[in-house]
């Protein structure tokens, strides 16, 4: 199986995350690339039979590298007629969104529109979504205030061991499927 990393972190968690997910799939037995996305990111996603894609969640969406990426994609596909009327499924291909959020004001609910955001270019590429993965990640900078009392309680150190371990086996889970 042909597996992609593809993320972007703008704090270091979905640092964090990316490795995990890349370790956990080669400690599987699976080769992984992993690209941590930049503003001049170039990356053909369809050779991938299963790719994890993931961002930290910024004002509800996800980082604008990721948002100027998948635009451009969604323009390349289109104009390759990749995106068909009705979104045909791609036998074997699939997909996990994730991110990592603080949720100071609402919890998920503020990272739930990043992940969907990202996951329709997979759905609209005809990919099966296999899981929507929503990670705590503390805050940092000038907002490191806001991993305190928030809705969700202290968050200092998120992601921590515990959600890392936690991931590892959602990714052995998936790649077993």
């Amino acid at each position: 199986m042909k597996v992609l990393n593809l993320y972007f972190s703008a704090t270091g968690n979905t640092d964090k995350v990316a490795k995990t997910i890349s370790e956990a799939a080669q400690q599987a037995g699976h080769q992984v690339d992993t690209v941590k996305v930049t503003k001049d990111a170039d990356i053909d996603v369809l050779p991938y039979d299963l790719v994890f894609a993931g961002s930290g969640v910024y004002e509800w969406l996800p980082g604008q590298p990721i948002q100027d990426l998948f635009a451009k994609l969604r323009r390349q596909y289109v104009a390759a007629s990749q995106i068909k009327p009705a979104s045909p499924r791609r036998p074997g291909k699939n997909a996990v969104i994730y991110c990592t959020y603080g949720g100071a004001h609402t919890g998920v609910n503020e990272a739930i529109p990043a992940v969907k955001y990202m996951g329709q270019l997979f759905d609209h590429l005809g990919y099966e979504i296999v899981g929507e993965w929503y990670l705590v990640g503390e805050y940092h900078g000038k907002y490191q205030d806001f991993s305190v009392g928030g809705r969700l309680g202290d968050i200092h150190g998120r992601p921590h061991a515990a959600d890392l371990q936690d991931l590892v086996e959602k990714v052995k889970g998936v790649l077993n499927v």
